[in-house]
């Protein structure tokens, strides 16, 4: 079976990020309650070499919740809940969990919702406008166990349109957005999980919960 994402999607559903964005992610995040809309994902090797596409739909809510459904080429679905992320498989049956403040550590898609601690966080630098899109580029302070070395973030009327990663091993992703909604009033059962009867849970949905690998053999 193909490797799947899973430590992007993670990373990716990570905390609070700045302090004094640049114009163009702070017109994004102003006002901002709910999004909901479409992503192409993309995954390269370190040689450059295509590993995966999938796409599915990504749901956000202010301030710390979110929402991927990876539809193609496998189904998968995470849930950061404001509490606790649930990464649920159902080709494998199993859910695991962990506290969501472990992922709080460096978080590109965090800008969208609550663009506070940026300059904290990361250095940022704005690059101008190339290809019709603004661009601004992330690199974390905090190097140490840093799985994102580098973001570059991309906008245009306002709107999230790419996001490209590149993480420790030197693996490129390229994520491009589209059709979002804003402050649609998204059902706030949206960001609960509750797994399926039959479902293995991995990791302890507690105040201790600590997350294990989807497979691991000691789940």
């Amino acid at each position: 079976m193909t490797q799947r994402l899973l430590p992007l999607c993670l990373i990716l559903l990570s905390a609070p990020l700045f302090a004094a964005p640049p114009a163009a992610v702070q017109r994004f995040a102003d006002g901002l309650e709910t999004l909901d809309g479409r992503f192409e994902q993309r995954a390269f090797d370190a040689n450059g070499q295509l590993r995966e596409q999938s796409e599915g739909r990504v749901a956000l809510a202010a301030p710390r919740q979110f929402r991927w459904d990876y539809e193609d080429p496998y189904p998968q679905t995470i849930v950061a809940d404001g509490t606790r992320v649930w990464v649920y498989d159902p080709e494998l049956e199993q859910a695991s969990v962990r506290m969501q403040a472990h992922e709080e550590q460096s978080s590109p898609l965090a800008a969208l919702i609550d663009p506070a601690e940026l300059e904290r966080q990361f250095e940022v630098t704005e690059e101008g406008e190339r290809d019709g899109l603004t661009w601004v580029r992330l690199v974390p302070r905090k190097t140490e166990d840093a799985q994102i070395t580098e973001a570059r973030l991309a906008f245009a009327e306002g709107e999230l349109r790419a996001m490209y990663l590149l993480d420790s091993l030197q693996q490129r992703s390229e994520l491009r957005f589209s059709g979002w909604k804003r402050n649609t009033g998204l059902d706030a059962k949206l960001f609960r999980f509750i797994p399926p009867e039959g479902v293995d849970v991995v990791g302890d949905p507690g105040t201790d919960a600590e997350v294990m690998p989807l497979g691991d053999p000691a789940g």
